[in-house]
């Protein structure tokens, strides 16, 4: 079945049975309102504050500690005291819920922003005259009147066209006006920005006016396939999301097993249920490393604080430490990977070489220029600090701004040639034509620039022919926009009615090749990401030629990768893309759709993808993908409001900086969960151990809190602030299913939790059992206030383990100040809730002696000191591996 723009507009009136001069009836427009209902878009299912806190209520990590609390309050009634343990606990279970709510973000901002993209009104033919009505009531079939500066109300055919020029590049990316002609007639698919016999709902109309039939309202407009795709919820879990429920799921499982194994052997020793519940509370406070989401959301927010400073605004937290992960970057080309400058790049007068518009300008080549600026309509706009604004034509810019850099003074030239007389440019004629009086000698000027094929110049011999085509063709290889200038001398001007006659036996003066040339740090930032294992793709609405030319000077295309266009596109199956996805490096004349499955694809091959785009078009593959990356500058609300991250310079180089920030993020989260899990495995190990030993429980539910939130909390907080290794960037991306506890990081966690436990226990046994002082005995009170020290002190002491593989003994202050400060107010305060007997008293610590608090610190150093044992050996292996690298004879 052909599609609307195959069909030409006679056909397509008679299959919508309506005449163009009478319109619908109203009898009309309530049938095809019933049938095809109003032109909106389909309202946005918002996700209520209850389903949302019940969602966060299904973390197995969460429902443990709610257990926790309605133990120890059951507890606390049956008692009569200890109130503030389940108040503590249910604290923290509010404060996670409230994190994880405050950083959930949803469409509902791009849905509300595409939905107020539309005009209310707009100006249509029915029953016989023109009448303006509401845009939600337009119906396939209405008669639309276009003129400039209306908002295009649904998806049209265009019936009759007069230099019609349409802004679709929130829908096709394409940075110029699409010029419209009704008299075509398109076969086969052909892409949106191809399709110039259409309109579509929500463009701008820049230019010229027309008449167009509607033929598709609400949802099946190419802007309500747009709403479809957002109101997907294709979102995929990030990749920090993934590891952190891997973690909380490890940590559960061991949690319960270990729940399990203390109640079979509490039972086994006819322990009663009321104590088996007290030690469940105790390991469920254990298992649970309750400031994990409060320090993985304070070392995002740094990350997003320096990324802010960098030109990178976060709008979603998770997006800073997936852009470590990411290894595929789909770029859009215009304003990101290029300047959006129209520039002229050469010029050639004929009869010379072809110049750059770097080289200094001969007389005659300066007086091409100047001929080039008098057919140019742009203005210039001075602002109060000296700013220049160009406006107009962006091919006139380009021309404007190169006469201001070679130091034309713009207001005295076009007092010194003023026109004449002038014929506009029209789409159907490619050029214009502009007259001015003769500066060099009698008569007028008539200066003609514009298509290469269209302008009526006068061709001298078959040599002039191939050598116009030679230079023509080189330019247009290298994707640039070519403007052809002629000209001539005439006596006399025609009048009004007859000046296009002058349009005819002009003589070629020459060329000019403009393109939007690509930023200078765009080519350092790719060659950067390509050493850092991350490939630049390039996805544009741009013809392909134009592309790839752009994406070779960028270094984007390497080797043998090549280019697919949109049409080709959809010519493959899912299955085929995915397949082939890594042989194309730029994607051509794509729609949304295309864009979409682009993204679907590398993410089917495990790829982070991140995806960047300005325009309404994009923001469906923007919501899609990992980190969607909205401009700033030029962007609409749509993209900004289906994206993660906004650019505020609109800059490549920005995504970069970005990057090193995000993988500088994941390795602090990384340093993080390492320090939480060693001491929650740590206690879970030392509790359990102690109850097979048949030893009380050796520290209370309150004391593990205290050192959970103090001891592991505020220490813990300052590892957000670790700088980035120099070498982060030359490392490859972190890939979406690679766990925090790679690369060996398993083994050494079990030989700190191994010392950690040896150590406590050892503890345990002297403050219950041996005599070290006259004046304190030894006693279950003592044991538990040793125990809560050695495992405070030795959690705090572990931070600097997991800083750096670094020694201790090669750390500075100035390396992270805060942690050291952060370290010595938690000795203070476990020194403080100990010594002081109210406090202690209160808490159930027992005072101690000297010889106590000596044995407590040198148990406390022992972990440490095996940590730096550990990395002394590893860097003693490091070492010896590079020296047999270095020494190994080259095969031949």
């Amino acid at each position: 079945m052909k599609t609307w723009h195959e069909k030409g507009a006679s056909q397509v009136l008679e299959e919508l049975q309506v005449d163009v001069k009478r319109g619908l009836s109203d009898e009309d427009v309530i049938k095809k309102r019933e049938q095809y209902g109003e032109n909106k878009f389909a309202e946005f299912k918002k996700e209520g504050l209850l389903t949302k806190i019940l969602h966060q209520l299904t973390d197995v990590s969460q429902l443990i500690l709610i257990f926790a609390v309605i133990l120890s309050l059951g507890l606390a009634i049956r008692d009569g005291h200890g109130f503030i343990e389940p108040i503590v606990i249910g604290g923290i279970v509010i404060m996670n819920i409230i994190l994880a709510i405050t950083q959930e973000k949803s469409a509902e901002k791009a849905m509300e922003a595409l939905a107020n993209m539309s005009s209310p009104t707009c100006l249509v033919i029915r029953n016989g005259m023109q009448q303006q009505i509401m845009t939600v009531d337009v119906v396939p079939g209405d008669i639309i009147v276009l003129k400039a500066g209306n908002l295009i109300p649904s998806d049209a055919r265009l019936i009759s066209t007069n230099n019609l020029q349409i802004d679709e590049s929130s829908l096709t990316g394409e940075s110029e006006p699409a010029e419209k002609d009704a008299s075509l007639v398109l076969e086969g698919k052909a892409p949106l920005g191809d399709q110039k016999n259409m309109v579509f709902s929500s463009c701008l109309v820049t230019g010229g006016k027309g008449l167009a039939v509607a033929t598709s309202t609400g949802m099946s407009t190419q802007m309500g396939k747009i709403s479809a795709l957002l109101q997907q919820d294709k979102k995929t879990r990030t990749p920090l999301q993934n590891r952190l429920n891997r973690v909380g799921g490890t940590i559960s499982f061991i949690a319960i097993l270990s729940a399990v194994i203390l109640l079979v052997v509490g039972i086994m020793q006819g322990e009663d249920l009321w104590s088996m519940l007290l030690l469940a509370v105790a390991l469920a406070v254990a298992a649970v490393p309750e400031t994990l989401n409060l320090i993985v959301t304070l070392t995002l927010t740094h990350g997003v604080k320096n990324m802010a400073e960098k030109h990178a605004l976060i709008r979603k937290l998770q997006a800073v430490e997936t852009l470590g992960s990411t290894s595929i970057i789909c770029s859009d080309k215009t304003g990101t990977l290029t300047q959006n400058i129209m520039t002229i790049k050469r010029l050639w007068i004929y009869g010379e070489e072809p110049i750059k518009e770097t080289d200094e300008l001969s007389e005659e080549q300066n007086w091409f220029l100047e001929k080039l600026l008098i057919a140019c309509n742009t203005t210039i706009e001075r602002k109060d600090d000296g700013e220049i604004r160009i406006l107009g034509d962006s091919t006139e810019a380009a021309i404007t701004r190169l006469a201001l850099d070679k130091g034309i003074d713009i207001d005295a030239f076009r007092k010194r040639y003023p026109k004449v007389a002038e014929i506009p440019f029209s789409s159907s004629r490619k050029m214009m034509t502009v007259v001015i009086k003769n500066p060099r000698g009698s008569g007028y000027l008539v200066i003609t620039k514009g298509a290469f094929d269209r302008i009526p110049y006068i061709i001298k011999n078959n040599d002039q022919r191939l050598e116009l085509q030679d230079v023509h063709n080189k330019m247009a290889a290298d994707a640039m926009r070519i403007i052809t200038l002629a000209s001539k001398v005439v006596d006399e001007l025609p009048g009004k009615s007859e000046l296009e006659k002058l349009e005819a036996d002009l003589s070629f003066d020459g060329l000019i090749g403009i393109i939007d040339p690509p930023r200078p740090e765009a080519i350092e930032s790719i060659r950067n990401a390509r050493r850092a294992g991350i490939r630049t793709i390039m996805i544009t609405g741009d013809h392909a030629a134009t592309a790839a030319a752009i994406a070779r000077e960028l270094g984007i295309i390497v080797a043998k990768e090549g280019v697919i266009t949109g049409p080709e596109l959809t010519e493959l199956s899912d299955e085929e893309l995915a397949e082939s996805i890594e042989f194309y490096s730029v994607y051509a004349r794509v729609s949304p759709e295309d864009k979409l499955r682009i993204v679907e694809a590398w993410q089917s091959r495990e790829e982070v993808v991140a995806m960047t785009g300005d325009g309404v078009n994009d923001s469906p593959a923007l919501r899609s993908a990992d980190v969607g990356i909205a401009m700033g500058i030029n962007g609409t609300d749509v993209a900004k409001g289906a994206s993660d991250m906004i650019l505020t310079d609109d800059n490549f180089a920005t995504i970069m900086d970005a990057v090193t920030e995000g993988r500088n993020v994941f390795a602090n989260i990384r340093r993080t969960i390492y320090f939480l899990i060693v001491c929650n495995i740590s206690e879970i190990v030392i509790i359990l151990g102690s109850q097979l030993m048949g030893w009380a429980m050796p520290v209370t539910p309150m004391m593990l809190i205290l050192i959970n939130v103090v001891g592991d909390g505020i220490p813990g907080l300052a590892l957000a602030r670790e700088k980035s290794d120099p070498r982060i960037m030359n490392r490859r991306p972190i890939g979406r299913n690679e766990s925090f506890f790679g690369g060996g990081l398993i083994e050494v966690i079990i030989q700190q939790v191994i010392a950690f436990a040896a150590v406590t226990w050892v503890g345990y046994y002297i403050g219950f059992y041996v005599v070290v002082s006259d004046t304190i005995a030894p006693s279950y009170a003592v044991a538990q206030t040793m125990v809560f020290l050695i495992l405070g002190f030795t959690s705090v002491l572990h931070v600097f383990t997991v800083k750096s593989r670094k020694s201790i003994f090669r750390m500075t202050f100035r390396d992270n100040p805060r942690l050291i400060i952060n370290v010595v107010i938690v000795f203070a305060i476990f020194v403080t809730l100990t010594a002081v007997p109210i406090i202690g008293a209160t808490l159930g610590f027992a005072p101690m002696s000297s010889n106590h608090w000596l044995i407590v610190i040198g148990l406390s150093l022992i972990p440490m000191a095996v940590a730096e044992y550990e990395k002394l050996w590893d860097n003693i292996k490091s070492r010896m591996a590079e020296k047999n690298r270095v020494n190994r004879p080259i095969k031949r």
